[in-house]
């Protein structure tokens, strides 16, 4: 397998959670979710290559949590940018050609080993890669004024981290920003990738709202 690298973006700011720091960097359990979420792919594969993508406005306090911490996993930082498109590509000027690239939420701290193995191993055979979950609720579809009963088993659910044969993704990202680009994948679809996809966990979820915290608080005494 192609060396492995990692774009954990944590450009949120936090308004969601309601607190006084942006979310990535909320405890849980007694230790920031963004240091959980970098640890979650050192320890599926020690040798991933960590790029976190953080405003530069909240980089030096992020150097304080890890000496507060002493969180030492081996990472390299790049600026974010004015949207999640421009953050991404920035965390990509790093990331040589030639090699798999996972772009992963900085607030999403339970992938699992085997959603984050399985996301590699289906990009370094095709090229792309994608987790999804089941939708387990009912949904509709709504237009206006009117809605219609949707079939759910066609539903999936998306999840990070997005993985992607670099070459592949640098190419997408030579794309001009449109609001359309909702994740990785709609940027690589845009540019005539196929999106393949692989299965995800339950507990990957992303930690936005006090809710959101709640769960993860069960998820991490339960690990």
């Amino acid at each position: 397998m192609n060396e492995k690298y990692v774009i954990i973006v944590a450009g949120g700011k936090g308004l969601r959670m309601g607190g006084d720091i942006p979310k990535q960097f909320v405890e849980v359990s007694g230790k920031p979710i963004l240091m959980r979420t970098i640890d979650a792919f050192k320890n599926a594969d020690p040798n991933t290559n960590v790029i976190l993508v953080l405003p530069l406005s909240h980089q030096d306090f992020w150097k304080e949590l890890c000496a507060k911490h002493h969180f030492s996993t081996p990472h390299k930082i790049a600026n974010g940018g004015e949207t999640r498109f421009h953050s991404v590509k920035n965390g990509l000027s790093l990331v040589p050609n030639g090699t798999l690239v996972g772009v992963h939420d900085g607030v999403r701290p339970f992938a699992s080993k085997a959603t984050i193995d399985a996301a590699y191993a289906m990009a370094n055979e095709h090229g792309t890669a994608v987790p999804v979950v089941d939708c387990v609720d009912s949904v509709r579809w709504v237009d206006g004024e009117s809605n219609k009963s949707e079939d759910r088993s066609k539903i999936k659910l998306v999840q990070t981290p997005q993985v992607f044969q670099s070459t592949l993704l640098h190419q997408a990202y030579q794309q001009d920003f449109t609001p359309l680009f909702t994740d990785d994948a709609s940027v690589v679809e845009a540019k005539g990738g196929v999106i393949h996809l692989t299965p995800g966990n339950r507990e990957n979820i992303k930690i936005t709202t006090p809710f959101d915290l709640v769960i993860a608080e069960a998820l991490a005494k339960s690990e």
